[in-house]
């Protein structure tokens, strides 16, 4: 195997497979990317942890086919110190050790054969009946707001994932981590009206999205199985197994309406709990809000260290209520919000409140509050 390319080819490709290599692998190769020569002037570069699989095709100049695993920390170290010159990458037939040029910079590298990587991660086929076509922005917006809720990728039960529902020209997507719930609302150009229901993990989608930036295209093709699920551009893709079962009925949990309705500023909620943020207790991350007339204090305390508080006009004219939050939900969930203000939706100390932009309606978040001692 021999190929020339350019530093800022290879190096972006690595960047995409790399974060699906996987960091407690029981088989070594798992730690490899697969680099293979496909014609004469495209590679392809793949990484899998197994649950996940992640693809891209680069340009190069490809003088001799082959094939070959190499470590994705050390590659990708490699790569970035080069300078902004082409690279030659060049293996002997009877070696996995593969010789990388650039200028006056040589290194040897020891790769594992390419007949170890699992082979079923990224030889597939696709039937075109099984597929939709989806723009990338708004399934990129959706994932981005109603996704942050999902439960750690380490979970292995349903709330580690994110619900994607398409019905008709809606694609409603939704995550839930037992304390917090968001959803969101899309129209998509789907003109067969095809509905299906897919629970995806959250770090595929994850991915995914950060992927998107060297995505060309304006939408993508989804290919769905009765096990995995491939979202596939022109030169990438991402490959995830499904997961199985019955996810929450999450929507009966929402509200319609409120009794008590307070309208906040976002960026300025967002800095005073930063600020009062700083004397809570690590361990809880509790800080309690007190809503009078268009008044909301915010007040963040650690026995051991002190006391912080901060007060905001707002626009409210309910009763008094004390509520507390873990603020680390209230500031993810604010900042996924694409609005000035915010609709702050309040029942009892005890009940969820309802976070939803005030310009529009497809946006909601559902937040549990933490019981007061």
């Amino acid at each position: 195997m021999k190929f020339v390319i350019k530093k800022e080819d290879l190096y972006n490709g690595i960047k995409i497979v790399e974060r699906a290599t996987s960091a407690r692998a029981l088989q070594p190769v798992l730690l490899n990317i697969l680099i293979e020569t496909i014609d004469n002037s495209t590679l392809r570069l793949v990484a899998t942890d197994l649950d996940m699989t992640l693809i891209t095709q680069v340009d190069a100049q490809v003088e001799e086919p082959g094939k070959i695993t190499l470590p994705s920390k050390t590659l990708n170290e490699i790569v970035s110190k080069l300078g902004d010159k082409l690279i030659t990458f060049e293996m002997q037939d009877d070696s996995s050790t593969v010789n990388i040029t650039c200028q006056n910079s040589k290194f040897d590298i020891i790769g594992i054969s390419a007949n170890e990587f699992p082979p079923e991660v990224y030889n597939f086929t696709t039937k075109e009946e099984d597929s939709f076509e989806i723009e990338v922005k708004p399934l990129t917006k959706a994932v981005r707001q109603a996704g942050f809720a999902a439960a750690s990728y380490e979970s292995s039960n349903l709330l580690s994932g994110i619900v994607c529902d398409i019905q008709g020209q809606v694609l409603e997507i939704a995550s839930t981590d037992g304390n917090r719930l968001a959803r969101v609302r899309e129209k998509i150009n789907n003109p067969e009206n095809k509905s299906q229901q897919l629970i995806i993990p959250s770090k595929a989608l994850n991915e995914f999205i950060k992927m998107t930036s060297f995505i060309e295209e304006d939408s993508v093709k989804i290919y769905t199985e009765r096990s995995k699920i491939i979202i596939k551009s022109e030169k990438t893709t991402t490959i995830s197994r499904l997961l199985e079962g019955q996810f929450p009925k999450y929507n009966q949990l929402i509200p319609a309406e409120s009794p008590k309705v307070a309208k906040v500023n976002v960026s300025q909620l967002i800095s005073a709990l930063e600020r009062v943020a700083i004397m809570v207790n690590e361990k809880t991350s509790i800080v309690k809000f007190d809503f009078s007339q268009n008044s909301l204090k915010l007040t963040g305390d650690t026995p051991d260290s002190g006391k912080s508080e901060e007060e905001l006009a707002i626009n409210y004219d309910g009763e008094d209520l004390a509520i507390a939050f873990n603020y680390k939900f209230v500031l993810e969930a604010l900042k996924n919000i694409e609005s000035d203000e915010v609709n702050v939706g309040l029942n009892t100390a005890l009940s969820a409140t309802v976070l939803r932009p005030d310009n529009e309606d497809d946006f909601v978040c559902l937040i549990m509050p933490v019981q007061i001692r």
